[in-house]
């Protein structure tokens, strides 16, 4: 059975580079374009695994992080940041996320870190 991915980033380019990256291996996708509509798809589709754009306007991804822990305790929440964001992720890893990657990254590298997060659950 294939894990599904839900994909929260502000920038329509990097959910889509995502949601391509994770469906080369066979990863299920799913999106959102901002914090709030992230966690109402973290309820809908129920994922397996997030990947977190950490600024987005209105919520932003330390209150979606926020917001999705308080509902699901057992949630999977990647952060991904900028360089220079430090404080910011330090932010989000006290709001419940587990790990983190930092832009630009190659697309091993996403993979390594969900992988990881997803064997770990098994």
């Amino acid at each position: 059975m294939s894990a599904k991915i839900l994909t929260v980033d502000d920038a329509l380019y990097m959910r889509k580079m995502l949601c391509s990256i994770l469906a080369s291996v066979g990863y299920e996708t799913c999106e959102a374009p901002d914090g709030e509509a992230g966690v109402a798809a973290y309820e809908a589709e129920k994922p397996d695994l997030v990947l977190m754009d950490i600024t987005m306007p209105g919520l932003d991804g330390i209150g979606a992080t926020r917001a999705i822990m308080e509902k699901d305790v057992s949630a999977k929440v990647i952060i991904c940041s900028a360089l220079g964001q430090q404080q910011m992720v330090l932010e989000a890893v006290k709001a419940g996320a587990c790990e983190y990657v930092v832009k630009p990254f190659e697309p091993e590298e996403v993979l390594e870190v969900v992988k990881r997060l997803l064997s770990a659950a098994a």
